[in-house]
């Protein structure tokens, strides 16, 4: 996923977060497309085809409309990012097509003696903590509640299609108003507030509330982490940063599925593990928010003065 982010980056700049959001979209839409069909398909043939079938589709589609559709780099096919055209040339010194953010760097190691990055990875940590907890335990803990597994399912399935608009409007309103790590903030606060009035709202209503705030959230961070790197740090290394971001996210999931299960095991209850899952949000949208972004972004560099934005 962050080598796919990395090459929509280096195609748009100015519309990043938008494309950034329609990628993530897909993602989301296979998971919510895929997840019921393998579901099926292990009932109807058994775990061993329903994998062929999957590693099939993978390789049947994914690898020739790869290879024969994307590239690397706009500027192997003559062009420029968002289709500008080439930049004028005078005398033997090319002017610059695009400014560079104060921590533009060259290589992975460097974006890491920088704060920034630490606020991004610490905050994906929390992200992938926060959402595998509940894509694991969502529809165990709603049958503690005494909600039918088929309503549980049910709710979990909004929640999913609800990514896809998340996804959406967090990359739109990103390239609208500027201020990605605003809105990045918003999600983490948005999504820690579900987490909240799920403890406290019972029954399916709660469940149903959790799965409106929730599910419009869980993606959204994705095109905002990523533009937002991509904005400070530049795309020259941006696929390793990406990825040792995203291994952050990994290890939040790594870590909160078995601890989930252990704590109810111990306890009898989720209250203990989703509170923790809550309670860690508030920190990542302060994080977020606190992402000097007006001063490092070359975003801003670009147009200084943009309308209803505030990345300070």
């Amino acid at each position: 996923m962050s080598n796919t982010m990395a090459l929509v980056s280096r195609w748009f700049r100015r519309r990043r977060g938008t494309v950034t959001g329609i990628n993530a979209t897909g993602l989301a839409a296979g998971g919510f497309l895929i997840v019921p069909f393998a579901a099926y398909m292990l009932e109807a043939t058994g775990w061993r085809i329903t994998w062929a079938i999957l590693g099939m589709l993978v390789l049947g589609l994914g690898v020739p409309l790869s290879y024969l559709f994307l590239r690397d780099d706009p500027s192997k096919m003559g062009l420029q990012p968002d289709g500008d055209p080439e930049p004028p040339v005078e005398g033997p010194t090319e002017i610059p097509d695009r400014p560079r953010g104060p921590l533009e760097v060259d290589r992975w190691a460097q974006a890491f003696r920088s704060w920034p990055i630490w606020q991004l990875s610490g905050s994906y940590f929390v992200c992938g903590f926060t959402t595998s907890i509940i894509s694991i335990h969502f529809v165990p803990f709603a049958i503690g509640q005494g909600i039918s597994p088929v309503l549980a399912a049910t709710i979990f399935s909004f929640m999913m299609a609800l990514n896809m608009v998340g996804s959406l409007s967090a990359g739109f309103l990103s390239d609208r108003f500027g201020g990605s790590k605003n809105w990045l903030a918003l999600v983490y606060f948005c999504r820690g507030s579900a987490y909240v009035l799920l403890l406290l709202v019972p029954g399916a209503m709660g469940l149903w509330v959790f799965a409106a705030v929730a599910g419009l959230s869980w993606v959204a961070t994705n095109p905002l982490t990523t533009s937002l790197t991509a904005d400070v740090y530049g795309v020259r290394a941006l696929g390793t940063i990406g990825g040792i971001s995203f291994f952050f996210h990994a290890m939040g999931a790594v870590i909160s599925v078995p601890m989930a299960g252990f704590l109810y095991d111990a306890t009898g209850s989720y209250t203990i593990p989703f509170a923790i899952a809550g309670s860690l949000l508030f920190p990542a949208a302060i994080s977020a928010f606190t992402i000097r972004e007006r001063k490092y972004s070359s975003r801003y560099a670009a147009a200084p003065a943009i309308s209803g934005a505030s990345g300070d």
